[in-house]
């Protein structure tokens, strides 16, 4: 067994998001240190390959405007965790006023 079967898929898959990333962003001329730290702030193999259909599609001329796609693409993760949230919270709520409060003593 060499050192790669003892890898996580879910690594795997990162490493391989992240090579993918490294290597659009140098392409496109960039610094590959610039991949990495975008990568880290992606965070997901899925925000990453978002990342690199955007500068497949756009190809951005300046860091800024690669940093700026990254830190949207981190809002937009953010704002779809907070969606997912409050529909749990207002399912939760709603179970309550259908169902009323369960207490130990009526239970």
């Amino acid at each position: 067994m060499n050192s790669e079967d003892r890898i996580p898929d879910s690594k795997r898959e990162w490493i391989r998001a992240r090579d993918q990333l490294v290597n659009a962003i140098v392409a496109l001329g960039f610094p590959g240190e610039l991949g990495e730290q975008v990568a880290k702030m992606l965070g997901s193999p899925k925000a990453m390959d978002r990342m690199r259909a955007y500068l497949f599609n756009v190809k951005p001329k300046s860091v800024e405007l690669v940093v700026d796609e990254a830190l949207a693409i981190c809002s937009d993760i953010e704002r779809w965790r907070d969606k997912k949230a409050a529909e749990e919270a207002n399912a939760r709520y709603n179970e309550i006023l259908y169902y009323g409060l369960e207490t130990e003593e009526e239970g």
